[in-house]
């Protein structure tokens, strides 16, 4: 037997503690995985290997929107591993020039330029809006500002964590690169009063996921477009995680703002869950600054990526799954509700997708997704106290019921357990 051959005839959690060690021993300690192991999964069901089914209300924090092993999206795939792969930019393929012209389309925007993560497609978002503010604004030569919010999350690149506000995510990791000024979420008049003749850009998530599903105030995405129109800068929407359907909405800017952004900033369900596919979307007076040479991907636009995200578009210009999340995030709403004030403090939501702040008395957010894991459902915690859902806009209404009633029991036995050491 060799050192990854999993034991033969394993007894129960022999499997799952066969994969754990090799983690353990091979992989860096970057994650702190929850106590499953999975091997297959389709729809909203995903089954480990110790054959156990799963209801996933993670979806790879919204990669999967349209759930595992979506058949439009695997024909796609498998079509296009057929034919061709991979370019390189150095030449063309025929899938590259269809996805831009479709993803700008949905988009309502002119050109894309096409990354591979979110990560990559926010930082090409932040040299593009330097590359503007130099060559359209007329900012001095090094003295961009880019406007970014206190809490944010947008990937783990040095220039990224080097404005997060979050320890856990900066600590150890400077010295960073300057030319970012962070405000609060949610304060307006905080960021206008920080914008000066230096400021770039402004950039913010429309719904902040990694905080908590943290939903502006009423009025403040405007306020934001009304700030960076007024100073002639630019209002980059990261919706890595809240764009292509996870609120109901192609866009959360437009969608709970009702407002749009000059730079978009997409990724995650842009691959259908498949591969990593970004892209920066903006129209043609942002994006002509870009010339050859000084931007660049290997893998960014490549045949089967575009494929990929071809049919990606496809389902949402369809527009079933989009009223689906608007339907469910109803739903999610209503049943969350009947839980506060029983182990849950308060939640927040956009569509199908939801913070719940569970009463730290009871335990950590760590606490609930292990037990909610043993009874066969998988979210996860954020920030202490807090859980996250977003399930696959494709969950039937049982299996997101049964997630929400999964959640309560595990409550209740928690608040059982504090009144037992009480």
């Amino acid at each position: 037997m060799t050192l990854t051959t999993p034991p033969q005839h394993a007894g129960p959690g022999e499997a799952t503690a066969h994969h754990e060690a090799l983690l353990a021993a091979h992989s860096a300690h970057n994650y702190a995985p929850l106590p499953v192991v999975l091997a297959r999964g389709s729809g909203a069901r995903v089954v480990d290997v110790e054959g156990r089914s799963h209801i996933d209300c993670l979806a790879g924090y919204s990669a999967l929107n349209f759930g595992h092993a979506h058949p439009d999206l695997l024909a796609a795939a498998h079509a296009q591993l057929d034919r061709l792969t991979l370019t390189s930019r150095a030449f063309g393929n025929d899938r590259l020039g269809l996805f831009c012209a479709e993803l700008a389309a949905l988009v309502g925007k002119d050109m894309v330029l096409p990354m591979n993560t979110g990560a990559e497609a926010v930082e090409s978002g932040l040299k593009l809006a330097r590359k503007w503010g130099y060559e359209v604004r007329g900012v001095p030569r090094d003295r961009a500002r880019i406007v970014v919010a206190a809490r944010a999350f947008h990937g783990r690149t040095i220039s990224i964590v080097g404005f997060s506000t979050d320890p856990e995510a900066r600590d150890g990791f400077g010295p960073f690169p300057g030319g970012f000024d962070v405000v609060e979420y949610g304060d307006a008049a905080a960021l206008r009063a920080v914008i000066g003749p230096d400021t770039v850009a402004v950039m913010i998530e429309p719904v902040q996921g990694e905080a908590g599903v943290v939903v502006p105030p009423p009025g403040y995405l405007a306020e934001v477009r009304a700030a960076c129109t007024e100073a002639g800068i630019l209002f980059v929407a990261d919706e890595v995680q809240s764009g292509l359907g996870r609120t109901g909405h192609v866009l959360a800017t437009r969608g709970l703002g009702g407002v749009d952004a000059d730079v978009y900033l997409l990724g995650k369900a842009l691959g259908g869950g498949i591969l990593p596919v970004s892209a920066v979307v903006a129209d043609a007076a942002v994006m002509r600054v870009l010339r050859p040479g000084q931007h660049g991907s290997t893998f960014g636009g490549n045949p089967l990526a575009a494929a990929v995200g071809r049919a990606v578009i496809g389902l949402l210009e369809e527009g079933s799954l989009l009223r689906r999340a608007v339907t469910l995030g109803h739903l999610l709403s209503t049943e969350l509700d009947m839980l506060v004030g029983r182990g849950v403090v308060t939640f927040r939501h956009a569509g199908l997708w939801a913070g719940v702040d569970i009463d730290p008395e009871l335990g950590s957010g760590r606490d609930v997704c292990e037990r909610m894991c043993a009874r066969g459902v998988l979210v996860k915690d954020t920030h202490g106290a807090t859980v996250r859902l977003s399930p696959p806009l494709v969950i039937s209404e049982a299996d997101l019921r049964t997630a929400v009633r999964v959640l309560g029991e595990v409550l209740a036995d928690m608040r059982r357990d504090r009144s037992r050491r009480a």
